[in-house]
């Protein structure tokens, strides 16, 4: 199993594993031997890394990321809008 697929598997549903009656955030270990880990095979989990890297990357780097998808958002924007604006004769 790839760590970093773990990590985010876990990170995921980290909220049930604690209890919020506790005055400070408690882990509950029942609750966690009682969760079944999807665990699909090595390619596809290196794939969904791939992706949640990229996501993460693109949140966490406000100086890169943003700007960065901005400028793709107008590319696309300029490409549907040329595509829906140019006729072609019939």
């Amino acid at each position: 199993m790839s760590h970093k697929y773990l990590y985010y598997f876990l990170d995921n549903i980290k909220e049930s594993f604690y209890v919020e009656s506790a005055s400070y955030p408690k882990f509950d270990r029942n609750i966690f031997d009682q969760t079944k880990i999807f665990v699909p095979p090595i390619e596809i989990q290196n794939k969904i890394v791939e992706i949640l890297d990229k996501f993460s990357f693109l949140i966490n780097n406000i100086s890169d990321g943003i700007p960065k998808e901005i400028e793709l958002r107008k590319k696309q924007y300029e490409y549907y809008r040329n595509l829906l604006l140019t006729f072609k004769d019939e």
